[in-house]
């Protein structure tokens, strides 16, 4: 007889080989033609919403393995949020105006760019933002993102420039906004202003230069300083020191120096000399004196300021307040000048005399030879230390004094207000806050203005007659309801007479003859106002519930956001903000191009599939820097295996299962109890992860869960039951029973990380309640499936199990046996509790271990286990052909010679 035509074997079209490159495309269009997204919305029309707000990439490339990252944590949020009953709005966004967009495209049309006019390069740059906005949008959609993909928020679209000039009327009502003449970042590549937020730091080799400055009154004297950048000495008006610190005059040869006495040491070291200490006095006993430049024929003045370190140097610091911020803080409380005799591209002016023309960086080795023949120079060296490079073009920056617009940060208190909001946001990982209160605290005025022509214009108009510079409310008003109409471009296209309210005048003269400036306002305004354009005057859910971006937005979008929030709205714009790290190669190394250890997100989707890329997404601490590689992709594709696999036991075992065959709770056998419990614990602990953004936990304890509990346990022992016991039997639907809430829970904790696989299981399966598993809602934990007693006591039987499976290897190592259905294994447990155990559950523990027998004696000499003495001894009886488990009485049945009397008794109908 064919036995194995008498068995329940598994069956499915879930298929082992995933084929997810090519099934995720077909997933994608279904979830399109569907409307699977509107329809989340639609069945949580009444539900409490859930607004993660999305943080705009910026729209000049394809996207990179940081972006799709960062795209998948927000989908991993926005997913389960809504299987937890929320509605779940995901509006994605992109960032387009600025400088990177700009200088792409300058840079592609060469020389020609100077013949473009201001208007054509601007229609060069919103062809080329768009280009990538569709671009970016297709790459993220194959990552299985969902969203509104088809009504995204675009900066440049002129409603949302329109409330770019909103809020910024705003802060120039509150007279937050001014124009300085201060040292601000400057790219000298971009010729551009730059802030804070728009610089990075490199390692730079500078020339590292000790000066001495001679004093007026005592020419034998000199004050000695230290500077990395010597092409700011022609700037130079003062030498600060600190007012408390000690000083020491010294006698070197025929001169006297003065350094700070904490840094005499490692000075005299440094410059190599011998010396004498003369004097000691305080910094601000020379408050006033007056030294030579060393350069021209001026005086620079001795000022104390308390930023003054003993680090490095001499303590004595070089000022010019038209190169540094402290220098010009410096500057402003002794009223001295603001000399910065640079242009836009980094050369020195005529007020530079001799050096007029010379690139800075060019001068610097013709300004230390300069001081080295007239004896100012005692020694000149090289210095490797962190500068601040421009973001765009990787070249190193140099603050320059020109005349920019300004958002002061403690007018109206608003750094006060912003720190205590800070307050009031939760954040993940808890650090962050302490980031963002240090940035906030220390930062300077944000630098808003920009010399390019691809932003939001200020609209400031200067006085033809009289020259004075304007930004009035009324005119920005008026402007932002030209521009909800045309858009921005209307500032280039339209003459300036229409741009301005017919009444305006001269705030200075009365006259009414103006002409428009050309700055415009930094990319961080742009997205800085996202809440505003995007969330609030759309009459969403106001703060937010969550931004979720990389780390460096502390000092970027978090930071613009929350000002600019706190300024127009008086609260922070987010409830919660979690950051993730920044991704590294296999050995921790930065990604660059010139290591070549750069991941295309694109390559790993088209060669594994979007799932895969998901899944080591998952995997990682994302709060902490993030490795990957080659390597660490190919564990993934394992261990993806492994869960597709599990997934597929399930499905094949549960064909011929509707929920019309579920069985009530108290009818399933105990150790479907235990499993149906521990499921339980399972979605408790995983729910508890989701909601702490703990994916990493998510992962691991779903691989522990679907590897160690499952597969290598229950579903192990399972196979007997479910393949041999009748189809309808209380043996096999007791099992299949729980598969089934083991499915239902698997596939839907699985959903937000593995979006495709879950629909395509769930499309398979016979759970489905709605179109697509998408729709579902998340698994709850049934305090009713939880019997901790029982729990506890299959804790301490898998421990006598795990004794058993060692005498088992031990026995098969030694021919005794070849598979364990070949054994008969005596136990005797160590303690009368586990004895007592044992006896309770007899009846089971042929299944649980997977043995033809097992007898429970005393004195039992075999393997010597933790918890148990086990013998392995040959089965007795014959083996049967249907179950493969041996039994004294197989082929005592006439009608079936090959079969046990258990497999004899299913086969004629007799086992229930």
């Amino acid at each position: 007889m064919d036995y194995k035509a008498t068995l329940n074997l598994p069956q499915t079209n879930f298929q082992m080989k995933a084929n997810l490159v090519n099934k995720e495309p077909e997933m994608l269009k279904f979830w399109e033609e569907k409307e699977i997204y509107k329809k989340t919305l639609e069945t949580r029309a009444n539900a409490p919403t859930y607004l993660l707000h999305d943080g705009p990439p910026y729209a000049n490339g394809d996207i990179h393995l940081g972006t799709a990252m960062n795209k998948i944590l927000k989908d991993f949020v926005t997913r389960y949020k809504t299987m937890r009953g929320y509605r779940v709005p995901f509006v994605p966004g992109w960032d387009t105006h600025g400088l990177p967009i700009e200088h792409r495209v300058t840079t592609s049309l060469g020389e020609e760019a100077k013949k473009k006019s201001p208007a054509e390069i601007r229609k060069l740059c919103k062809e080329f933002a768009l280009k990538y906005v569709d671009i970016q949008r297709e790459e993220f959609k194959r990552l299985g993102v969902k969203g509104d993909w088809e009504h995204p928020y675009i900066t440049l679209d002129p409603d949302y420039e329109y409330h770019i000039l909103d809020v910024f009327k705003t802060l120039v009502e509150n007279g937050n906004v001014y124009r300085g003449n201060k040292p601000v970042y400057w790219c000298p590549t971009c010729r551009t202003a730059l802030a804070e937020a728009e610089i990075e730091y490199h390692d730079h080799e500078s020339p590292s230069i000790y000066v001495k400055f001679q004093m007026v009154d005592k020419p034998d004297t000199y004050i000695v300083i230290w500077t990395t950048t010597p092409w700011t000495i022609p700037a130079n008006v003062a030498i600060a020191l600190h007012p408390d610190y000690t000083y020491v005059k010294i006698r070197v040869g025929e001169e006297y120096w003065i350094v700070a006495e904490g840094l005499l040491q490692k000075f005299a070291a440094d410059v190599g000399i011998d010396f004498e200490v003369v004097e000691k006095f305080v910094g601000k006993e020379l408050e006033g004196k007056l030294t030579k430049h060393p350069l021209y024929d001026r005086t620079s003045v001795v000022v104390l300021a308390d930023y003054v370190t003993l680090e490095d140097g001499t303590g004595c610091v070089h000022t010019a307040p038209g190169h540094g911020e402290e220098d010009y803080q410096t500057g402003l409380k002794y009223n001295l000048p603001v000399l910065s005799p640079v242009d836009d591209e980094g050369r020195f002016t005529k007020e530079a005399g001799k050096y007029e023309g010379l690139k800075i960086w060019d001068a610097n080795k013709i300004i230390v030879e300069d001081l080295k023949n007239n004896g100012s120079l005692i020694k000149v060296g090289k210095i490797s230390h962190s500068y601040p490079h421009c973001w765009r073009c990787k070249g190193p920056v140099m603050f320059r004094a020109t005349p920019q617009w300004f958002i002061s940060v403690d007018k109206n208190n608003l750094r006060g207000k912003v720190l205590e909001e800070i307050k009031k946001v939760k954040w993940y990982p808890a650090w962050g806050e302490t980031r963002i209160t240090a940035m906030v605290q220390e930062r300077p005025d944000w630098t808003i203005s920009r010399q390019r022509v691809w932003g939001v214009p200020i609209p400031a108009v200067k006085c033809k007659d009289c020259g004075e510079v304007t930004l009035d409310p009324q005119v920005i008003e008026h402007f932002a309801n030209i521009v909800k109409e045309k858009g921005t471009d209307a500032w280039f296209e339209l003459d300036v007479a229409e741009l301005i309210p017919a009444d305006f005048k001269c705030p200075a003269c009365g006259s009414k003859n103006f002409e428009k400036t050309h700055d415009t306002l930094d990319v961080w305004i742009d997205s800085g106002c996202s809440w505003e354009a995007v969330i609030r005057s759309k009459g969403e859910k106001f703060p937010v519930d969550l931004y979720l971006e990389g780390d460096d937005q502390h000092r970027g979008w978090f930071q613009s956001s929350i000002f600019l929030s706190t300024a127009k709205a008086g609260i922070a714009p987010f409830k919660t903000v979690v950051t993730h790290g920044f991704i590294k190669d296999e050995q921790g190394r930065k990604m660059s191009k010139s290591l070549g250890n750069v991941i295309d997100p694109t390559e790993i989707v088209n060669k594994y599939g979007a799932d895969i890329l998901r899944l080591w997404v998952a995997s990682t601490d994302f709060f902490d820097n993030i490795r990957v590689g080659k390597n660490i992709i190919e564990q993934q594709v394992e261990v993806y295996r492994k869960l597709r696999n599990t997934l597929r036991y399930l499905l094949s075992n549960l064909y011929d299962f509707t929920e019309a065959d579920l069985l009530p709770y108290e009818k399933l056998l105990p150790l479907d109890k235990w499993a149906l419990g521990k499921l339980q614990k399972f979605i408790e602990h995983v729910t508890q992860y989701y909601e702490e953004f703990e994916y990493s936990k998510v992962y691991n304890a779903t691989v522990k869960y679907c590897t160690t509990e499952l597969s290598a346990v229950y579903l192990d022992i399972l196979k007997d039951r479910l393949y041999v016991e009748a189809k309808n039997s209380i043996y096999r639907r007791s099992a299949q029973t729980v598969l089934h809430y083991i499915l239902e829970a698997l596939i839907k904790i699985l959903a937000p990380i593995i979006p495709f696989t879950a629909e395509e299981a769930y499309q398979e399966s016979h759970l489905k309640k709605y179109e697509s598993v998408h729709l579902e809602y998340w698994p709850e934990v049934r305090k009713e499936f939880i019997d901790d007693g029982l729990l506890e006591e299959f804790n301490h039987l898998l421990l006598i199990r795990d004794d058993v499976l060692k005498a088992l290897e031990s026995a098969r190592a030694s021919d005794i046996i070849g598979h364990s259905l070949d054994a008969h294994v005596i136990i005797e447990a160590k303690n009368e509790e586990l004895k007592s155990l044992l006896r309770k559950y007899e009846s089971l523990l042929e299944e649980f271990f997977i043995v033809s027998k097992v007898t429970l004696s005393e004195n039992v000499s075999g393997l010597n286990g933790q918890f148990a003495n086990v013998l392995v001894q040959r089965a007795e009886g014959q083996k049967c052909q249907r179950c493969w488990k041996y039994h004294p009485d197989t082929g005592k049945d006439e009608e079936h010679p090959e079969t046990c009397p258990r497999c004899s008794a299913v086969l004629r109908g007799e086992r229930k």
